[in-house]
């Protein structure tokens, strides 16, 4: 009886771990565009020294067979838009409720907007609020895994 209360507890605990591991915004997301609610690109975020990254895999539909950051103004002017880092620099706060501190490109308009990243629901779908000032966009992410 003993070993079987043991190993369900431990199961529970191992569960419950795994939840929280899926509470960060690593992972690979359907993004979807915050106007038309259209699905629009895959984006696989890592951590680096504690710092978050992410970059466009995969577009969904593209317009173009190739598309360029042709609005960009930095360093990703004219680059290919798949393969691109949209995110940089994003760091937990001391709880790990979010992710703020870096910024994010939006490809489409070329603009770069400070960052705040927000797992909501266990991990399963992703607040991304970039704002210029007291402006703000949010989209809602979702995990795929």
């Amino acid at each position: 009886m003993k070993k079987k209360l043991l190993a369900a507890l431990a199961l529970a605990f191992a569960a419950h771990g795994a939840a929280l591991a899926q509470a960060t915004p690593v992972g690979l997301w359907k993004t979807i565009d915050d106007e038309t609610k259209a699905e629009k690109s895959y984006v696989r975020i890592t951590e680096s020294g504690g710092a978050l990254s992410g970059r466009i895999e995969k577009l969904i539909n593209p317009e173009q067979a190739e598309p360029k950051c042709d609005k960009c103004t930095d360093a990703r002017k004219d680059q290919p838009v798949i393969g691109m880092t949209i995110i940089r620099n994003a760091r937990a706060d001391d709880k790990k409720e979010h992710w703020e501190g870096g910024d994010i490109l939006d490809p489409n308009n070329g603009k770069v907007y400070k960052l705040r990243l927000r797992p909501l629901d266990g991990g399963k779908r992703l607040e991304v609020r970039g704002y210029i000032g007291p402006f703000f966009r949010n989209q809602q992410w979702l995990r795929v895994e």
